[in-house]
């Protein structure tokens, strides 16, 4: 009987996390090929909270597919690892690693060694692919400090973007929109979703701060002014997050010398995928903006471009393999080193992101809000492009052909089938 191959999946598929929402796609796209035995392995994510196949009854069919007591006991024919590079392990016969990648220019050395471990290996974006395969480094013998040879990426690299479901992200009717912003007194806003990170005034890795400080300063001591909503928390959402953002907000409002300031609000709980679509398409939202200094990919800003709205976003990184610089305000700008407030375990001081120019952030600001109407143009447009070029679809054929092309043939176990033996008949001796 002929035997699928065995697919083991590690990955933090049961968490609450960007990483944790790449892995389910992942997932349910090759158990959809219906040409392996999948398998899967929970992993946590940093300090994300678990459970989110049973919060989510559409997810709740992958616990199904868990190994029992999350314990491998043999050896798979693929082992797929979904996490950072510096964590990869080669488990099974043909081993697959897979990043949302990174950030900057350049990745640690770590990194590019636990690639090296790997038959194959995949990332998000073509920024990312670009930074990895342009990570080069001197290995040093601990003891004498002695070169001992260079550190490059030497197995195949294959980008396989973030496909976005086009069942739920997707243009609504103002009467469909049912996610109450009351509170916001405003009917123009602007919209940022992502983390606040660390880092110092300008050097967060999202540039909250400067797009805060930007947005007070275009709009200040003006009238019919729009607002800022930040979708935002720092690591996970609660009541401490959200005091820690308002008071940096607080500073950097005292910062500003004006009369009057507009008003920005923060939205800081949880949100399912069917309630930040309604947030995407309500109303009151007009545009999405992020001035982002490094994506490996940049799914919130694919995910928003589906409701046909205009958006503005740094010109450097993973999001331009989706953003049509035709269709959205890119803002320029040039490289700088990362700042020592931002560095960690993953961002090296000695990689460069983006600065964008100060100047053209207060343009585009002000451009897309007097100009509104031809820029919800472009926002139709981007919505039709990244329809047709990046649904999960798209991106579910792009895993199976590079499956198809890279996994070797593994050797099957067939059922053996022996014809039955003719007997000769015994005569009795007499």
């Amino acid at each position: 009987m002929n035997k699928k191959p065995t697919f083991v999946i590690s990955s933090p598929f049961d968490c609450y996390s960007g990483y944790s929402a790449r892995s389910r796609d992942l997932i349910k796209s090759i158990i959809e090929i219906n040409k392996y035995d999948v398998k899967l392995l929970a992993q946590n994510w940093g300090s994300t909270s678990w459970g989110f196949c049973k919060d989510h009854k559409e997810w709740e069919f992958l616990l199904q597919y868990q190994i029992p007591n999350n314990k491998l006991t043999q050896k798979p024919d693929i082992w797929l690892q979904i996490s950072i590079p510096n964590e990869f392990q080669a488990i099974g016969k043909y081993n697959i690693g897979c990043t949302a990648g990174i950030e900057a220019t350049v990745c640690k050395g770590e990194w590019v060694e636990g690639m090296n471990r790997m038959d194959m290996n995949w990332v998000s974006s073509n920024f990312s692919k670009y930074a990895f395969e342009n990570s080069r480094y001197e290995k040093m013998d601990s003891k004498t400090q002695q070169v001992i040879g260079n550190i490059k990426l030497e197995k195949p690299l294959e980008v396989i973007f973030e496909g976005a479901n086009l069942d739920v992200y997707q243009p609504l009717k103002p009467k469909d929109v049912k996610l109450d912003l009351n509170n916001i007194k405003e009917n123009w806003c602007f919209l940022f979703v992502g983390h606040w990170m660390s880092g110092d005034f300008g050097h967060d890795r999202k540039n909250v701060s400067l797009l805060v400080k930007a947005f007070y300063e275009v709009f200040k001591d003006k009238k019919n002014t729009p607002a800022l909503i930040l979708k935002s928390s720092i690591g996970v959402a609660s009541y401490m997050s959200r005091d820690e953002i308002l008071k940096r907000i607080q500073r950097i409002r005292k910062s500003v010398k004006s009369n009057t300031l507009p008003n920005i609000y923060v939205l800081n709980g949880e949100l399912n995928d069917s309630e930040m679509n309604e947030l995407y398409n309500h109303p009151k939202v007009k545009s999405m903006v992020s001035f982002t200094k490094g994506e490996g990919f940049g799914r919130p800003l694919l995910e928003f471009g589906l409701s046909n709205k205009p958006i503005i976003a740094s010109s450097f990184s993973g999001h331009l393999d989706f953003l049509n610089p035709e269709f959205t305000y890119l803002v320029p700008g040039t490289l700088e080193n990362v700042h020592e407030s931002a560095t960690n375990n993953w961002l090296i001081k000695e990689a460069k992101w983006f600065k964008p120019d100060e100047g053209h952030i207060g343009n585009s600001l002000k451009e897309v809000f007097e100009k509104y109407k031809e820029y919800s143009i472009k926002g139709k447009h981007q919505g039709h492009h990244a329809r047709t070029n990046f649904s999960y679809e798209k991106m579910a054929e792009l895993v199976e052909e590079i499956l198809d092309n890279n996994v070797p043939e593994f050797p099957k176990q067939i059922e053996l089938k022996l014809p039955k033996l003719q007997l000769p008949k015994l005569q009795k001796i007499e």
